[in-house]
Protein backbone atom coordinates (compact mmCIF):
# COMPACT_ATOMS: atom_id res chain seq x y z
CA UNK A 1 0.00 0.00 0.00
CA UNK A 2 1.30 3.01 -0.89
CA UNK A 3 1.13 6.28 1.46
CA UNK A 4 0.29 8.97 -1.80
CA UNK A 5 -1.27 8.29 -4.92
CA UNK A 6 -1.25 12.32 -6.35
CA UNK A 7 2.11 14.57 -5.71
CA UNK A 8 2.33 18.35 -6.34
CA UNK A 9 5.73 19.33 -6.90
CA UNK A 10 6.18 23.18 -6.94
CA UNK A 11 9.28 24.66 -8.04
CA UNK A 12 10.46 28.37 -8.32
CA UNK A 13 12.24 27.56 -11.90
CA UNK A 14 15.85 28.79 -10.44
CA UNK A 15 18.68 26.44 -10.08
CA UNK A 16 17.44 24.44 -6.99
CA UNK A 17 14.32 23.52 -8.65
CA UNK A 18 15.98 20.04 -9.92
CA UNK A 19 16.91 19.28 -6.15
CA UNK A 20 13.23 19.75 -5.51
CA UNK A 21 11.88 17.55 -8.63
CA UNK A 22 14.40 14.66 -8.21
CA UNK A 23 13.18 14.23 -4.38
CA UNK A 24 9.32 14.18 -6.19
CA UNK A 25 9.86 12.22 -8.65
CA UNK A 26 11.73 9.71 -6.53
CA UNK A 27 8.50 9.77 -4.11
CA UNK A 28 6.27 8.99 -6.80
CA UNK A 29 8.14 6.32 -7.96
CA UNK A 30 7.93 4.43 -4.34
CA UNK A 31 4.28 5.31 -3.89
CA UNK A 32 3.32 4.69 -7.98
CA UNK A 33 1.92 7.90 -7.52
CA UNK A 34 0.73 10.33 -10.10
CA UNK A 35 2.83 13.81 -10.10
CA UNK A 36 1.93 16.86 -11.38
CA UNK A 37 4.37 19.48 -11.55
CA UNK A 38 3.44 23.21 -11.56
CA UNK A 39 5.15 26.47 -11.04
CA UNK A 40 3.27 29.77 -9.80
CA UNK A 41 4.18 33.16 -11.42
CA UNK A 42 3.13 36.52 -9.75
CA UNK A 43 0.97 38.99 -11.26
CA UNK A 44 3.61 41.33 -12.39
CA UNK A 45 1.72 44.63 -10.72
CA UNK A 46 2.46 43.22 -7.37
CA UNK A 47 6.13 43.38 -7.60
CA UNK A 48 5.29 47.13 -8.35
CA UNK A 49 2.08 47.71 -5.81
CA UNK A 50 -0.48 48.36 -9.23
CA UNK A 51 1.43 52.17 -9.04
CA UNK A 52 2.50 51.84 -12.24
CA UNK A 53 0.52 53.62 -15.35
CA UNK A 54 1.48 51.32 -18.34
CA UNK A 55 0.50 47.85 -19.47
CA UNK A 56 2.37 45.15 -17.95
CA UNK A 57 0.20 42.49 -20.04
CA UNK A 58 3.01 41.96 -22.75
CA UNK A 59 5.84 40.73 -19.61
CA UNK A 60 3.29 39.30 -18.04
CA UNK A 61 2.55 37.08 -20.53
CA UNK A 62 6.37 36.82 -21.40
CA UNK A 63 6.92 35.53 -17.86
CA UNK A 64 4.50 32.77 -18.50
CA UNK A 65 5.53 31.58 -21.71
CA UNK A 66 8.68 31.40 -19.95
CA UNK A 67 7.35 29.77 -17.32
CA UNK A 68 5.44 26.87 -19.90
CA UNK A 69 8.42 26.45 -21.53
CA UNK A 70 10.47 25.32 -18.48
CA UNK A 71 7.92 23.30 -17.07
CA UNK A 72 8.17 22.01 -20.49
CA UNK A 73 11.40 21.13 -20.51
CA UNK A 74 11.44 19.85 -16.75
CA UNK A 75 8.40 17.44 -17.61
CA UNK A 76 10.76 16.29 -20.47
CA UNK A 77 13.53 15.62 -18.62
CA UNK A 78 11.49 14.02 -15.52
CA UNK A 79 8.96 11.96 -17.05
CA UNK A 80 6.19 14.36 -15.82
CA UNK A 81 2.88 14.11 -18.53
CA UNK A 82 1.88 17.31 -20.40
CA UNK A 83 -1.45 17.62 -19.37
CA UNK A 84 0.56 17.35 -15.74
CA UNK A 85 2.53 20.47 -16.40
CA UNK A 86 0.94 23.65 -14.59
CA UNK A 87 0.95 27.27 -14.54
CA UNK A 88 -1.08 29.24 -12.70
CA UNK A 89 -0.90 33.10 -11.73
CA UNK A 90 -1.56 34.33 -8.72
CA UNK A 91 0.02 34.49 -4.96
CA UNK A 92 2.35 31.23 -4.68
CA UNK A 93 0.46 30.02 -1.27
CA UNK A 94 -3.12 30.30 -2.81
CA UNK A 95 -2.72 28.91 -6.30
CA UNK A 96 -0.61 25.98 -4.61
CA UNK A 97 -3.48 25.23 -1.94
CA UNK A 98 -6.19 25.81 -4.74
CA UNK A 99 -4.24 23.41 -7.26
CA UNK A 100 -4.27 20.46 -4.77
CA UNK A 101 -7.51 20.83 -3.80
CA UNK A 102 -8.87 21.14 -7.40
CA UNK A 103 -6.91 17.63 -8.47
CA UNK A 104 -6.90 15.99 -4.91
CA UNK A 105 -3.51 16.00 -4.09
CA UNK A 106 -2.31 14.39 -0.74
CA UNK A 107 0.77 15.34 -0.77
CA UNK A 108 2.71 18.94 -1.48
CA UNK A 109 6.35 19.00 -2.35
CA UNK A 110 8.21 22.36 -2.32
CA UNK A 111 11.65 23.21 -1.31
CA UNK A 112 12.82 25.42 1.45
CA UNK A 113 16.33 27.09 2.12
CA UNK A 114 16.05 26.83 5.52
CA UNK A 115 16.50 30.51 6.64
CA UNK A 116 16.87 31.33 10.46
CA UNK A 117 16.47 33.97 12.62
CA UNK A 118 14.98 36.93 11.22
CA UNK A 119 14.34 35.61 7.61
CA UNK A 120 11.62 33.41 9.48
CA UNK A 121 9.73 36.21 10.31
CA UNK A 122 9.66 37.03 7.30
CA UNK A 123 7.43 34.12 5.99
CA UNK A 124 8.39 31.70 2.81
CA UNK A 125 6.35 30.63 -0.21
CA UNK A 126 7.37 26.94 1.60
CA UNK A 127 6.06 28.05 4.94
CA UNK A 128 3.03 29.43 3.46
CA UNK A 129 1.92 26.20 1.53
CA UNK A 130 2.70 24.37 4.74
CA UNK A 131 0.06 26.41 7.12
CA UNK A 132 -2.52 26.41 4.66
CA UNK A 133 -2.39 22.83 3.25
CA UNK A 134 -4.99 20.36 3.42
CA UNK A 135 -2.86 17.62 2.71
CA UNK A 136 0.94 16.36 3.87
CA UNK A 137 3.79 19.04 2.77
CA UNK A 138 7.17 18.11 2.56
CA UNK A 139 9.91 20.77 2.39
CA UNK A 140 13.01 19.78 0.37
CA UNK A 141 16.15 21.42 1.78
CA UNK A 142 18.04 23.47 -0.69
CA UNK A 143 21.62 22.75 -0.64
Amino acid sequence: MSLYSKILVAVDLTEEAPQVLRKAVTLSQQNNAELLLTHVVEPVGYAYGGDIPMDLSELQDQLDKAAREQLAAYGKEYGIAEDNQIVAVGRPESEIHHLSEERGVDLIVVGSHGRRGIQLLLGSTANGVLHGAKCDVLAVRIR
